[in-house]
Parts: structure tokens; sequence; C-alpha cells
């Protein structure tokens, strides 16, 4: 079914065809050519990050933290339950057992307070997740983390370019990871990037991101030959998406922009109206300066929540739900998950709606959606 009003619609920046089409034209659309090289020095000079590196996509990148991380079997990895599964899905892929950990009732994000309980000798990393692009509570986390020696991987695919007490996300743990999948807000399509903050893990990277060789040293003049050191996978992304990534990564600040007006006009109209109806609308620290990924509303109830997507359907507009909890999925309970294990999360999940929200959507349709809500008769 068509909406009039979808969820996403992936958007044009500006240079997107040019830079696709001058890429095919140099004759070199296989990875890491000029786009991706591009790309990687914007992010590195923006973010202040030592490596970028682009993958395939966030999942990707994930993969490889766990691989430069040296997870084994039995290792322990501390993880939201209130995630996609990407997240976690990384580290069982290297043996791991994820430990399922609450969220926060007010960002949504992976409740600092309850995190240091959850940790044992076999704990390896902690996975905080910036769920909406609101940055976790980095410093109790860390502080946490560097007590008990555990390296801290931020998974955020929704976070990129906001920030956590003036510090940019994505710049606090040793590894983190980036998505520009065509729901983020700079898009390729599928794509992702390994932010590496720690110097150590540089050479290692680019190995396991060559399939385990040591490709990248040959390019450099380093060895005369490159040859298979390491394990390793084929994580680069075509110059094809490199180039389109880097025509949005140019035009961040008024993508941000458009994002920042579409985000402060739900808020601002949806406000009194949420409040008179016991729906609750996000959350944002003052000490946080969030992405305007996303705009969600915490209905009253499930049966709340599912005639509200009915009645925007009957308006073709399409609204969505998001995570379900990782712990009460079929492999979660594999891992000891149970219900009742984490309250938040199972209760957001069942309430939490997300509105259409894209870089193409005008106030007019805005408008539509706005009033469609306030129509809605529970």
């Amino acid at each position: 079914m068509a909406f009039r009003i979808p969820f996403n619609v992936p958007g044009l920046a500006g240079d997107e065809l040019r830079y696709v089409a001058d890429a095919i034209t140099r004759g070199h659309t296989a990875g890491d050519g000029v786009y991706t090289a591009r790309c990687h020095e914007f992010l590195q000079r923006e973010l202040g990050v030592p490596r970028v590196l682009l993958t395939t996509s966030c999942t990707h990148a994930l993969e490889m933290a766990a691989l430069l991380l040296d997870i084994q079997a039995g290792d322990e990895v501390i993880v939201p339950a209130f995630t996609f599964v990407s997240t976690v899905n990384a580290f069982v892929l290297r043996g791991a057992k994820p430990v399922f950990a609450d969220v926060r009732p007010d960002t949504l994000n992976l409740n600092e307070e309850q995190l240091e309980p959850l940790i044992t000798s076999r704990t390896r990393a902690i996975l905080p997740v910036h769920y909406a692009g609101v940055g976790c509570e980095m410093d109790r986390i860390l502080e946490i983390a560097q007590r008990h020696s555990v390296a801290v991987v931020e998974d955020n695919a929704h976070g990129l370019f906001a920030r956590y007490k003036g510090k940019l996300l994505g710049t606090f743990g040793c590894l983190a990871t980036q998505s520009f999948h065509e729901t983020k807000n700079i898009i390729c399509g599928e794509g992702g990037a390994l932010l590496i903050n720690d110097a150590r893990y540089v050479e290692r990277a680019e190995v396991i991101r060559e399939k385990g060789t040591n490709r990248s040293r040959f390019y450099r003049g380093q060895v005369d030959k490159y040859t298979w050191v390491d394990i390793g996978s084929s994580y680069l992304p075509s110059e094809i998406l490199a180039a389109f990534l880097l025509a949005q990564l140019e035009r961040h600040e008024q993508i941000q922009a458009v994002r920042r007006r579409i985000w402060e006009r739900y808020d601002e109209r949806l406000r009194d109206w949420a409040a008179g109806r016991g729906v609750v609308c996000p959350k944002v620290p003052p000490h946080c300066q969030h992405a305007f990924h996303m705009y969600y509303i915490l209905m009253p109830s499930l049966e709340c929540r599912q005639k509200l997507i009915a009645h925007l359907k009957q308006r073709s507009i399409l609204s969505v739900f998001h995570y379900l909890p990782l712990h009460l999925s079929d492999m979660g309970k594999r891992f000891g998950g149970r219900e009742g294990q984490c309250p938040v999360t199972e209760s957001v999940s069942d309430r939490l709606l997300r509105l259409p929200f894209y870089n193409g959507l005008t106030e007019e349709l805005q408008d539509e959606v706005i009033h469609a809500l306030a129509d809605f008769q529970e």
C-alpha cells in the first residue's frame, strides 16, 4: 500500500548524482578510491577522530569492533534490551553472551544506574546506544567501564553530529559505529563507518576491513607485496556509495537545519495535545544537543497505539513502532531473557510510535499529520 505521507523518503542534498557519475567515469567503482578517501578525511576532520573507516553497514562496523576487541566464546557484553539486533548480533557471532540492560524511562538510553551490577569477570564490552540521537550518560558509563577495565563501544547509528556535554557522540568509546542507512539523517542507501578513537586499533582495523590482508600497507608503500595476515572480511563499500555519501556529508549542516525545524515543529504543536491525553513526548536533557533523528510519542497503552496507527493509516499516513525487546525475542530467551527482566523496555516497546520524519517533509504535509493526531479519538 502506497501512503500519501510515508514514514521515510530518502532525499538528495545536491551533488549526489554528479559525484556518482564522476566515480563511474573515473573507472574505479570498487572500494577505497578517491571518494572513500574524501569521506574518511571529512569525518576525521569534523569529528576529530584519529581514524574513520567506511563500511558497508553499521552492522559490519559493529562486527569489526567485535573482531578488534578479540571477543571470544564465553565473553559477556552488556547491551540495552531496547535496540536493533545488530548491536548485539555482531558480538554473538564471535561467541559472546549478551547481558541485557534496561533503559531509562526518559531518554530510552541504557540506564547507567543499573549498569554496574551487570558487570562480571567475563564482561568485555559495554555497548551504549544513543537512542534517537540523544546522548547516553557517558560520564557515568565511562567511569564504571574504566574502573572495571571494560571496553566501551558506542552504537551511534542515530547520533551523527550530536553532542553530550559539548563533546561529539562517537568520540567517547575506544570504538564507535555510524549508520548511513536510508532512514538516517545522512544517507547512502546502505552504509556505515567505524570510528577508531584508540590509535592502537588502527592498523589491525585496516587489515580486518581488507579481508585480513595488509593491502593498505602495500598501497602506502610500507611493504612490497600484500598477503593474508589476520582474520577479516570484505567490509568496503563501493565508490558509488562513497560518492553519494560525500555529497550528503558536505551538506550536513543544511540537512540538520531542516531536520531541526521539522522536529521542533512537531514538538511545539504536540506538547499540549500530548499532555492532555497521557501521551509522552521525547525528553532531551539540557546537556545534550541531539541529532533530530526522529520524533516519537509514547502512547498510554499498546491498544491505544495500535488504534492510532490504524487511524493514521486511514488518512494515508504511515507511522511505525520501533524495537521489540531483545531479551524477549527467540534468541534473547536462549541467552536467559525473561519477561519482567527489563520492565521499562517492555513498556516503551509496546507504546512507542514514530511519526513521519524525512528531509523532504513539507510544513503542509506535517500539518496533516498533526491535525490527524488532534482528531484521534481513543
